[in-house]
């Protein structure tokens, strides 16, 4: 049976990540101090016995999941059929494949993040969950807005994460009310992530990505930007350079998968919401995580209220949005 691994983005963080695996395991300790190298400071102190607010600095969450991920799957020495990230997941799972250096991996992870809080910065804007519509009903909504708003995590049938500027999130959320939407809840992040408003971040990223070597990878990575398993380096680097303005297709992904073949799914990183999320797109995957430290672990709550219109039951929004 062909197994893929699946690794989560930001909003997974917990204080206490990965310490178990640094104080048992010599390989992964020298990949934990070899990352205080290349970052330029100690992120394993952050991670290890940080507060929350340390944990959401951009500069320290970003990473701090990419390497509780990766320096995980090189301890189980995983052999994945495919691969998979939503969103800052997708450069675990590039790494995790081979299709990238862990050093090139983490750099690029950093300067993503810098870049995103940057952008940030100069641009204000936010994001929404939406719960309880179908897709094309929050898109026609988000185009029949003035100002910039799109669809940006496409996470389960059912939820869909919006993003753009202030107004325009908050002109969509009520329009989306009254179509109906379960709810319609502002998010607690300070930007409009996957949306054309991250354009100057996708700009220095890029020229990050350029410098950086590509490899074939191990096996076929699914992509967000179209959800297809690619395995050519360039067209995977062209995807990658594309991610940061263009939506998160996570419930396409893991269609796609099963479709392929793909019948069992490992999420390696803090917490299990990708589990819950594949769960939702098909009751039938078999899904686990691998996690050997965790202090806390994120669940899927779900609501009490009526299922939607696809007969499933809602879930509240994830914490992974980057």
């Amino acid at each position: 049976m062909k197994h893929a691994y699946v690794f989560p983005g930001q909003g997974a963080q917990f204080s206490g990540m990965g310490k178990d695996l640094y104080e048992n395991n010599e390989s992964a300790k020298a990949l934990f101090e070899k990352a205080d190298e290349i970052l330029g400071f100690r992120i394993t102190d952050i991670m290890f016995g940080g507060t929350a607010d340390e944990l959401k600095q951009t500069k320290v969450t970003q990473p701090a999941v990419f390497l509780h991920s990766v320096i995980l799957a090189k301890v189980l020495g995983v052999k994945p059929d495919a691969v998979a990230g939503h969103s800052l997941g997708e450069f675990s799972a590039l790494v995790v494949s081979g299709a990238v250096s862990f050093e090139d991996g983490l750099r690029l992870v950093s300067k993503r993040a810098m870049a995103m809080q940057k952008c940030c910065e100069n641009r204000q804007g936010g994001m929404a969950a939406i719960l309880g519509l179908d897709d094309a009903v929050v898109e026609q909504a988000c185009a029949d807005i003035d100002g910039v708003v799109v669809a940006a995590n496409y996470n389960c049938p059912g939820q869909l994460v919006i993003s753009g500027a202030d107004e325009a999130v908050d002109a969509a959320c009520a329009r989306l009310k009254e179509a109906g939407a379960r709810r319609a809840l502002r998010l607690p992040v300070g930007g409009a992530f996957h949306s054309p408003l991250m354009e100057d971040a996708r700009a220095e990223l890029e020229q990050a990505i350029a410098e950086v070597e590509f490899h074939t990878p191990v096996c076929p990575i699914y992509q967000n930007v179209d959800a297809q398993p690619q395995t050519d380096p360039e067209k995977i680097k062209a995807n990658l350079i594309a991610q940061l303005t263009a939506p998160v297709r996570w419930t396409q992904i893991v269609r796609n998968m099963l479709a392929d073949g793909l019948a069992e799914f490992t999420e390696l990183g803090p917490g299990n919401v990708l589990q819950g999320l594949i769960k939702k797109v098909d009751a039938e995957a078999a899904v686990e995580s691998r996690v050997l430290s965790r202090r806390w672990t994120p669940r899927l709550r779900w609501s009490r209220k009526p299922p939607c219109k696809e007969g499933r039951r809602i879930c509240r929004p994830t914490r992974l949005f980057t």
